[in-house]
C-alpha cells in the first residue's frame, strides 16, 4: 500500500500556535511534527508546496509557498522557527493566510490548476479573537481547514474553524509529546492511491498517471490502438520514420541501416558511399571491368569478344600474315610491310639483294595463312 500511495499535489500551509501556553520544549515537539509531516509529502514545485505561519498575539509568515521546493531546505527552515510569546490570535492568522499566503504572488497556484489549498492549524488554547466568520470566509474561498488541538485546546473552536465533514478534519491529542502520532493519519488523509501502482489500470504496456486518473502508453516501436489500452508494433522502416540513406532493416522494436550492392555503410551507420567494383579482386572480368553506378560489367580488349558467361573473352584475330604471340599486334613476313589498318600487309619494294627464293617462301606462308583464315571464317558462319 505504501508504494501505491502518493500524496496528491497541494498548496499546504501550517499555522502553528506559539503563544505563552506552549512551553519551549513543547514548541520543539511541534517543529518535529512539521518535519515528520514534510517527510511524508511529495514536495516539489509541481507537486506539494509548503508554507509555515507562526502566530500568537501577532502573526509571522515564516516562509511562503514560493520559497522551498525540496524537503531538506524546508526542514532546515522549520528548525530555525522561534516562538512569538503571548496571545492566541487564531482568527487573525487565518485572515493573514487568505491575504498573504494563498496568493499567486506568494507562490499559490492559480485556481484554474485545481490544486487544493489546505491549512492545518495546531493550537493548545482558545482563540482570543473571532474565528467563526473568518474561517467561514476561508472555506468559501476554497481553503480546506484541518485543526489539531493539544491538551487544553477548545474543542468547540476547533470544530468551528474546520471544514466538513468534521470527523475527518478535527484531530486532538492530549500532549505535544504524542503529536507525531498524527503524521500517519494525515498521510492517509492526503494519500491518492495510484491506479498505475495497484495494477488495475488495464494498460497493455505502460500506465502514466497520478491518483485515480491515468493514461495508457506504449514502448518505443509501438503505437496506442484506438481502444487506448492496447499497443501495436510500428513499422519503423516505413517512409519518414527512419534515417537510412538506402535500406532500412527492422530489428526488434528498432532498426538498422544497410546499403545496396556496390555501396558501403559509412561510420554514421546511416549514409552509404559507392564502392569501386572494378578494384583488383572485386570483379570476375577476364580482361576489362567497367564501373556502372555501384555495379560493373565486363568487356574485352580489341581483337577479342565477350563469351556467353559475360566474363571471359575469346580471340578473334583478323590478321593477314603474322600475329605476334601474347599481344594484339600484327606483323608481316620479310619483304612485306604492315598497312595502315595494322592488320594487312603489302609487298615491299625490295632491293636486288632479296632472292626469288625468299620472296616465294614468304608468299607461300602468306597464302597458307590466308587459307587458314578463310577456313576459320567459314566454320564460324555455320
Amino acid at each position: 500500500a505504501d508504494t501505491a500511495c502518493k500524496n496528491r499535489p497541494l498548496d499546504l500551509l501550517f499555522i502553528v500556535d506559539s503563544s505563552r501556553s506552549v512551553r519551549p520544549e513543547e514548541f520543539e515537539k511541534v517543529k518535529l511534527f512539521l518535519s515528520e509531516m514534510i517527510d511524508t509529502l511529495d514536495v516539489g514545485e509541481r507537486t506539494t508546496r509548503v508554507a509555515v505561519m507562526n502566530y500568537a498575539s501577532t502573526v509571522k509568515v515564516e516562509f511562503p509557498l514560493r520559497t522551498h521546493f525540496d524537503k531538506a531546505s524546508l526542514k532546515e527552515a522549520v528548525s530555525h522557527i522561534e516562538p512569538l510569546s503571548a496571545g492566541t490570535m487564531t482568527g487573525l492568522a487565518i485572515q493573514t493566510a487568505m491575504e498573504e499566503v494563498f496568493t499567486e504572488e506568494m507562490g499559490a497556484r492559480p485556481a484554474t490548476f485545481s490544486i487544493p489549498r489546505v491549512v492545518i492549524v495546531v493550537t493548545d488554547g482558545r482563540p482570543q479573537d473571532q474565528v467563526q466568520g473568518v474561517a467561514a470566509s476561508a472555506r468559501m474561498a476554497g481553503i480546506e481547514i484541518y485543526t489539531v488541538g493539544v491538551g487544553q485546546a477548545d474543542v468547540q473552536s476547533l470544530r468551528t474553524m474546520a471544514s466538513e465533514p468534521l470527523d475527518e478534519h478535527v484531530f486532538y491529542v492530549e500532549t505535544y509529546g504524542v503529536i507525531e502520532k498524527l503524521t500517519s493519519r494525515f498521510r492517509e488523509t492526503f494519500c491518492a492511491v495510484s491506479v498505475c501502482a495497484l495494477g488495475s489500470h488495464g494498460c497493455q504496456q505502460l500506465c502514466v498517471g497520478d491518483g485515480a486518473s491515468h493514461l495508457c502508453d506504449c514502448y518505443q516501436g509501438y503505437t496506442l490502438n484506438p481502444d487506448k489500452r492496447t499497443c501495436s508494433a510500428v513499422d519503423l522502416c516505413a517512409p519518414g520514420r527512419h534515417e537510412c540513406d538506402q535500406i532500412c532493416v527492422s530489428n526488434n522494436r528498432s532498426y538498422v541501416c544497410d546499403c545496396y550492392e556496390g555501396y558501403t555503410l559509412n561510420p554514421d551507420k546511416k549514409t552509404c558511399s559507392a564502392i569501386d567494383m572494378c578494384a583488383p579482386g572485386r570483379h570476375d572480368c577476364a580482361q576489362v571491368c567497367l564501373s556502372n553506378d555501384g555495379s560493373y560489367s565486363c568487356d574485352c580488349y580489341e581483337g577479342y569478344t565477350l563469351n556467353a558467361d559475360k566474363k571471359t573473352c575469346s580471340g578473334t584475330y583478323d590478321w593477314q600474315q603474322i600475329c605476334v604471340s601474347g599481344s594484339q599486334t600484327c606483323d608481316c613476313c620479310e619483304g612485306f610491310i604492315l598497312n595502315s589498318d595494322d592488320k594487312t600487309c603489302s609487298r615491299a619494294i625490295t632491293s636486288s639483294l632479296v632472292t626469288a627464293e625468299e620472296s616465294c617462301k614468304c608468299e607461300a606462308i602468306a597464302a597458307l595463312q590466308d587459307s587458314v583464315t578463310s577456313y576459320l571464317k567459314a566454320l564460324s558462319t555455320k
